[in-house]
């Protein structure tokens, strides 16, 4: 096939398609996919040559996974995944940072539309909420093009789910499963609902304040003969204690081996009345997944003595001042994730019109049990000191929901100069509820080493429940026009849209703490071996014969723990694609945006709104409102060479913009580092301008090999620094002054059938570095105003060795991931950064075929046993047991 030849198919593919670059998915998309299959044969299962294909044609520079090279990786959703593609590392098993930048410059999209994130401290959506099952392909574009949101930093993800099929299909999935770590583990008697509507009634009628006197002013108390006002008063407080759930005893026993199910149904019909064919397609999955796992953090001395070893914690490193507190944790785990897909399209000719309901809920339960230790000799310690230590159960149920209602259209008219247009409709809800956040605290007494009893002390905060409920609602469309024109030696194609998005959150949460308010140490009588059942210990009768009081945990002005945030952006685009003389191709445009956000910080008590005016103030609202509005630009140019080589370059300006909650002063404790999080009201967006180069050469016999260079220049980079309270650490955002990410990538594919038959390899490196410059100004105490970009890796590595038998039943894959150590949290104080260290992730998966509909697949994840690691000063503050994970699947497609 000549050049010229191919030009011209391309651009009839982009004009049939709608899009210039990936987009959604189509009936027609994967009639293409199939066709494409056949060419290649069945050295990758007969999928990897359709994305490459669509790998090759973009106009900008982007990495596709398709559905097939995720089930030979075997990863169960988008998030483990991702981490295949080039310059992609995987954080805390949900977001994915691209070529070493935060999540905050990376951006998902579902099907090419706008999508809120169901989790509580992300704009981005967490991508393990999405089930491999209902993938069609991924596509990671980290090359900007004006059809796509400017917030762009290090790239976009777009996950485009199974469409209609063309033919009838069906198919059920069984799994089972087991972590190494998991045979025994802790659980609780989980409460069935959330707040007492006795507590959410008394919060209003008291205003928050839960003191025998305002209990005694708002029900007009008097006193009789047989109690005072104030014991009344105290009566109604304890019966706001005992409308709490308190029933949360811990067992340890056996857990229940991690299960999943997995069934689809489709099909496609021809109807008479106009000609076309309409198609369904249902499909659902359920998974239940244990884990348990044992940790270790700690706080380092500011100054380490000489002599401390790197592991926590020994009688040594106690003696030389190595660590300040250290904390010893059983965590337990239950996840349970849902989701649900119906598909319902038509097509006739070249147009095409299809409704998707996608609904994902992902469940967790999480049981902490902790010692908290100062080897320093202060109050609460078992090594020096007094003989105890601090204990505490933490009890955490989390439901998140992503629920998704999207339209899409796509329509060519062939009779009007091929010209093509695409539309989505989407609105989308996600919400997250945390029903159960529970925390009791006790110190235990030993003697001589040997576990004494337990008391609660007079300290406030023994006891905490904590709810919280998030809504955040998002409404997006958009509608594209594409026009391909042909001239004697060129190709051109203009293009041109507008996207419009909506969004809405709402953020509450309410606390209350349980205090013994005698301030005098209560014994629990408690046998060393039923420590666990401390946590029933608020009995009816032990609360009634103890001075036990309620408080609700509301912030002061002008501090919030609530928020109601907007956002609004008006987009329009204008976008070409010109091949000329059969060997350049030359595509860009420019993208306006007018972006609206303000963030409000509230209470919990709406009076105090009205009545102080301090949440609503038009200082408050100003500090909290971005109002943006700028042309982006952006410009590639690709040399096509007869030799299946072709030249990148390309060019873009892009801006990454704060967070809803980061603009408000609510604090928040980060899943990633655990430390008390608080927004910063006045925060600016960041603007990029990003340099791309790439050399691509493509094989006959599907092998590909690819090199890449990337330069970053970022102004006003948003980073997160640490400050240091009383006894432990708090972090807030503030604007860098300048920062830079630059790099180099290689990725390849390449069939070693000559060497053993069936054999192949594949895989990327990407090697680059990062700095980012900080005013000491507003760095607070940090130790390094200038300094790598936290959360960035010097390399990431990713190899994979597949096999697939001639005779088709065999197919098995040996993945390798690692990333070099990256900043999890800046130093203060004195204190070097702390370093997440490499975690070296080794995956075996293999398939066997029995029949033509049936496949078995058996999958060993982390096969070295790695634990995850953090190091500051070089020594250990964080360490966490992962485990290694086998499983077996069977799958029949009728």
């Amino acid at each position: 096939m000549n050049t010229q030849m191919k030009l011209k198919k391309i651009a009839l593919a982009v004009s049939s398609a709608m899009v210039v670059g990936v987009s959604m998915p189509s009936i027609a998309a994967e009639d293409q996919a199939i066709e494409e299959v056949v060419a290649v044969g069945t050295r990758l299962q007969g999928s990897a040559a359709a994305v490459i294909e669509e790998r090759k044609n973009q106009a900008f520079v982007a990495d596709i996974m398709g559905a097939e090279q995720l089930s030979r990786t075997g990863d169960s959703d988008a998030a483990s995944a991702l981490r295949r593609v080039t310059g992609l590392t995987l954080v805390d098993g949900k977001f994915v940072y691209v070529r070493g930048l935060g999540e905050r410059y990376s951006s998902a999209r579902l099907n090419g539309a706008s999508v809120p994130s169901p989790d509580l401290t992300r704009n981005v959506v967490p991508l393990d909420i999405f089930p491999s099952s209902i993938i069609e392909s991924l596509a990671v574009q980290k090359a900007y093009s004006p059809s796509m949101p400017a917030a762009f930093g290090g790239g976009n993800i777009d996950i485009r789910t199974k469409s209609v099929p063309s033919e009838f299909t069906a198919g059920i999935e069984v799994g089972v499963g087991m972590n190494s770590n998991s045979d025994e583990g802790y659980t609780y008697n989980r409460p069935d609902s959330g707040q007492p509507d006795s507590l959410h009634s008394a919060v209003l009628r008291y205003k928050g304040d839960f003191s025998l006197s305002s209990i005694v002013d708002r029900d007009f108390i008097e006193s009789t003969e047989t109690q005072t006002r104030a014991e009344q008063a105290a009566q109604i407080n304890k019966s706001l204690i005992l409308a709490l759930p308190r029933d949360l005893k811990v067992t340890k026993e056996s857990l229940d081996p991690n299960y999943d199910i997995k069934a689809n149904i489709g099909n496609s019909f021809d109807e008479d009345y106009l000609g076309g064919t309409i198609g369904f397609m249902l499909a659902g999955s359920y998974d239940k997944d244990w884990s348990y796992s044992e940790r270790k953090t700690a706080v380092t001395d500011d100054d380490p003595a000489d002599g401390c070893t790197t592991s926590l914690v020994t009688t040594e490193d106690a003696k030389n001042n190595c660590y300040i507190t250290v904390k010893d944790s059983k965590v337990t785990t239950e996840n349970e994730r849902i989701s649900g897909v119906f598909n319902l399209g038509y097509k006739l000719d070249q147009h095409s019109v299809s409704y998707s309901k996608i609904y994902l809920q992902d469940n967790e339960d999480e049981v902490n049990l902790s010692v908290l230790q100062s080897p320093n000799g202060s109050t609460v310690r078992t090594i020096a000191g007094t003989g105890q230590a601090q204990r505490s159960h933490s009890f955490n149920y989390e439901e998140r929901t992503l629920d998704v209602d999207q339209f899409i259209g796509q329509h060519t008219f062939l009779d009007y100069w091929g010209i093509g247009a695409d539309w989505q409709y989407t609105e989308s809800k996600a919400e997250t509820r945390i029903p159960t956040n529970i925390d009791y605290k006790f110190i235990d007494t030993f003697t001589n080493g040997v576990y004494n009893t337990s008391i609660v002390t007079g300290d406030d905060n023994r006891a905490t429940y904590s709810f919280t409920d998030m809504v955040d609602n998002v409404k997006s469309y958009g509608g594209n026009m594409t026009l391909p024109l042909s001239f004697d030696g060129v190709e051109v194609t203009l293009k041109a849209g507008y996207d419009f998005l909506d969004r809405a959150r709402v953020y509450n949460t309410s606390s209350f703490a349980i205090n013994n308010d005698t301030g005098i140490p209560i014994p629990i009588n408690s046998e060393a071996n039923n420590v666990l059942g401390l946590s029933t210990y608020l009995t009816d009768t032990f609360v009634n014969d103890n001075d036990f009081f309620l408080s609700f945990n509301e912030p002061t002005a002008p501090s919030a723990d609530d928020y109601t945030a907007a956002q609004k952006i008006d987009a329009g685009y204008f976008e070409f694609d010109v091949f000329f003389n059969n060997a350049w191709r030359v595509s860009g445009g420019l993208r306006y945006e007018d972006f609206k956000q303000v963030t409000i910080g509230t209470s919990s008590l709406i009076f105090d709104k009205i009545t102080q005016g301090i949440y609503y103030s038009e200082e408050r609202i100003k500090e909290g409102t971005v109002n943006q509005d700028d042309v982006f630009s952006s410009l590639a140019l690709t040399y096509l060479a007869q030799d299946n080589y072709q030249v990148r370059f390309s060019y873009g300006e892009t801006t990454v913009r704060p967070d809803l909650r980061e603009l408000v002063s609510v604090a928040y404790y980060d899943p990633l580092t655990d430390i008390k999080t608080f927004g910063t009201p006045g925060l600016k967006s960041s603007d990029l301008k990003n340099y791309d180069a790439r050399f691509e050469y493509y094989m006959d016999n599907g092998d590909n090999f690819s090199v890449g260079a990337f330069y970053k220049d970022i102004t006003n980079p948003i980073e997160t620094v640490l400050r240091v309270g009383d006894e432990d650490y708090s972090a807030s955002f503030v604007n860098g002054i300048d920062g830079e990410v630059y790099g180099v990538e290689a990725e390849w594919l390449h069939d070693l059938s000559y060497a053993m038959s069936g054999v192949f390899t594949s895989g990327n490196i990407t090697l680059s570095d990062s700095e980012v410059s900080i005013d000491p100004a507003f760095a607070g105490n940090l130790t390094n105003p200038t300094k790598r970009m936290t959360g960035h890796s010097k390399y990431v590595v990713n190899l994979q060795m597949g096999f697939d038998s001639a005779d088709g039943q065999h197919s098995g894959s040996l993945v390798y991931n690692v990333f070099g150590e990256r900043i999890l949290a800046s130093g203060i104080g004195g204190r070097q950064d702390a370093f997440e260290q490499p975690f070296h992730s080794l995956d075996l998966v293999y398939t066997w075929y029995p029949d033509f509909n049936s496949k078995v697949k058996f999958k060993v994840k982390n096969l070295l046993n790695e634990d995850q690691e953090v190091t500051q000063s070089d020594l250990i503050v964080r360490q966490k047991e992962v485990g290694t994970t086998v499983s077996v699947n069977y799958s029949y497609e009728f």
